[in-house]
């Protein structure tokens, strides 16, 4: 089976390529580019002129709720959702129900994926049982079984003792560490940032010294242990300076930032907005630049989504209530392309590095993902950069909706992937 993309713009960041040319895939696999219109001979011809064409988007920060929390999204509905985002990987968290704790829950998410055929899920599995910050989980017998990282997320160890224990077995199988960064003595009852608005709307405050102190100490035990630490979803000022420190020093830290941590302020937690509701919370505009000039400079590593479906019901409650969390990956792209591209901080080239050979290098992810070489698997996206649209919370594909971004225009809009040379086409925002 031969099919061509035929006279796009192919941009494809780990080769430092773009150009117009038509991409050749044989078989499920790149088989190569061309100039426009050399190649004819194909099963399948499918003109992408005047459209963008990259490898297939990786996010390494989604929850699919799946098991257990199935009403507010599966793994079908989710992964839906990451095809119309362009997005044809996916990293799964591990606060389901049961967790992600052992080696039968990675074959069971594993094989709904795989039934589904919608994109690739890989599971991150859980650093201590149930995510309670005690027990350890058998690390080695969940990488045996296609967990591809370790994580607390949503419920970060809180002992030094304890995450020392988990990077050195991370060190020891050479598997990533993913952390939330919370210091929660100092976020307790917190419900958004702590500042100014927090006292306006009387809402307890989270600061964001909770997320620096926290960085600051996994990333000083990352260098005693020589654990691969990924900081999950950074919110703060201070914490890119820390990262940056760490880099400097070449320690074997890597992080990323979510389009709501650059597109929108606390400000957007006014009239108690709980879909504005997150955690880490949305912070200042002082933050926002800070996190957007270090995904310029290269400090920040990837962009993620830590797309957090949750139920109507859930979030039409009091503030303090209302469960952390929005959805995210059907606006990724469009916000990236809209308030970091247009905006002149950051090449379409380096939006779509961060993206795509960025994640898929931080977690060593398998099967040659993120790029258009040559005989690696055809995983690709194609997007319109000259659509403008309305996010419309109504329209998406999640099960959830719970998205502060409703209303807002953006620019550039995912129109299909291909998943192994299988063009995968969901119903348009339109």
């Amino acid at each position: 089976m031969r099919t061509i993309l035929a006279g796009g713009r192919i941009l494809d960041p780990s080769q430092n390529l773009d150009r117009v040319g038509d991409l050749l895939i044989e078989d499920g696999r790149i088989v190569g580019i061309t100039p426009p219109g050399e190649t004819r001979q194909a099963d399948e011809v499918i003109p992408v002129d005047g459209l963008l064409v990259t490898p297939g988007l990786i996010d390494i920060h989604v929850h699919l709720r799946e098991p257990g929390f199935e009403y507010k999204e599966d793994i079908e509905s989710g992964t839906r959702a990451a095809a119309a985002g362009g997005f044809t990987s996916v990293c799964c968290m591990p606060n389901t129900n049961p967790a992600i704790d052992s080696a039968p829950v990675v074959h069971y998410i594993r094989e709904r994926a795989e039934r589904c055929g919608l994109a690739r899920v890989f599971p991150i599995a859980a650093a201590t049982k149930g995510m309670e910050g005690g027990q350890l989980t058998e690390m080695a017998d969940l990488k045996a079984a296609g967990a591809i990282a370790i994580s607390d997320d949503a419920f970060p160890i809180q002992s030094a003792e304890t995450m020392r224990r988990v990077m050195e077995y991370c060190a020891m199988l050479d598997l990533p560490l993913l952390t939330h960064n919370e210091d929660k003595s100092l976020t307790a009852h917190g419900a958004m940032n702590e500042g100014y608005i927090s006292t306006v709307l009387g809402i307890a405050g989270m600061p964001r010294v909770a997320e620096d102190i926290a960085v600051a100490r996994n990333i000083l035990l990352c260098e005693y242990t020589g654990c691969r630490l990924h900081l999950l979803h950074i919110s703060s000022a201070r914490t890119v300076q820390i990262l940056r420190q760490a880099k400097a020093k070449g320690l074997p830290v890597t992080g990323e930032a979510c389009p709501h941590h650059w597109a929108l302020t606390e400000e957007a937690c006014l009239g108690y907005n709980t879909d504005a509701k997150m955690n880490p919370p949305l912070r200042t505009a002082q933050d926002c630049e800070a996190i957007k000039e270090a995904l310029a400079d290269g400090s920040i590593d990837c962009i993620a989504t830590d797309h957090a479906p949750h139920a109507a019901h859930e979030k039409e409650t009091e503030f303090e209530a209302a469960p952390f969390g929005i959805v995210g990956l059907e606006t990724a792209f469009a916000l990236g392309y809209t308030h970091l591209v247009l905006s002149g901080k950051l090449t379409l080239n380096d939006l779509i590095a961060r993206l795509t050979y960025n994640p898929a290098r931080i977690l060593s992810i398998p099967h040659k993902l993120g790029t258009l070489q040559p005989n690696a698997p055809a995983d690709v996206a194609v997007f319109d950069l000259d659509c403008e649209w309305t996010v419309d919370r109504t329209k998406l594909h999640s099960k959830s909706k719970n998205t502060p971004f409703h209303g807002a225009t953006v620019k550039g809009k995912p129109l299909f992937t291909l998943l192994n040379g299988r063009k995968i086409e969901v119903d348009s925002h339109d």
